[in-house]
């Protein structure tokens, strides 16, 4: 696995707890900032994807 894939996948859980937090709490700025980090660890771990994929690809 990539370094960015596991990096993104962590961030996003990460992302994830903080914004299931915010709702529970009714905290609305704690929710925006998990949803912000949740889906920039997806993007993070899209691009490692996407790396692997290309590397796979020249490889072959």
């Amino acid at each position: 696995m990539d370094k960015d894939q596991i990096k993104g996948r962590v961030e996003e859980a990460k992302g994830k707890v903080k914004e299931a937090t915010g709702v529970l709490l009714d905290n609305s700025n704690l929710e925006v900032e998990g949803n912000v980090q949740k889906n920039m660890g997806k993007a993070q771990s899209g691009f490692g994807d996407l790396k692997k994929n290309i590397k796979n690809s020249l490889d072959h």
